[in-house]
């Protein structure tokens, strides 16, 4: 703290001796030693204060950044929800517009003038599987024999 040599402490301490006399002395050694003491403390105490109060300001700087970090994540994130939700909207939209499209009867559609050619008449005479009715399919009528199953040696069924 002070640029004191002790040359110069064991001067103060002659002049002490002599000014305060040798019965006083060490009372005073201790009061001054005391005072000393205390001074450090005051001292270490004020530099901790500081400390603490330089740390708090870092921790509430933190904090505001934090915070306009996660206001940008708000942002963000309400921005591209209403964008999603707009989207969503809109194929529904589609959606709905394509089943009313499919709901609504059908006009018949007239064959392109290039499907008339001499090739596409025998498909044009094949019928229609849309206006063919749709009937069972007979069954044969013989009887059908179930399929053998295999047996072990000396368990055949007559």
């Amino acid at each position: 703290m002070f640029d004191i040599a002790f040359s110069e402490i064991m001067v103060i301490a002659v002049v002490a001796l002599i000014v305060i006399g040798p019965e006083k002395l060490p009372k005073t050694a201790r009061t001054l030693g005391h005072l000393y003491g205390r001074l450090r403390r005051y001292v270490t105490d004020v530099k901790a204060d500081i400390s603490r109060e330089m740390d708090l300001e870092e921790l509430r700087k933190l904090q505001r950044e934090v915070h306009s970090a996660a206001k940008e994540i708000e942002t963000s994130m309400t921005t591209t929800v209403s964008q999603i939700e707009s989207s969503v909207r809109t194929v529904e939209s589609e959606l709905s517009d394509a089943a009313a499209l499919a709901d609504a009867p059908a006009t018949p559609v007239e064959a392109p003038s290039y499907m008339e050619s001499p090739a596409n008449e025998a498909i044009a005479g094949a019928p229609n599987p849309d206006t063919v009715s749709q009937q069972p399919v007979p069954l044969p009528t013989q009887a059908v024999e179930p399929p053998r199953q295999a047996t072990l040696p000396g368990l055949e069924r007559p």
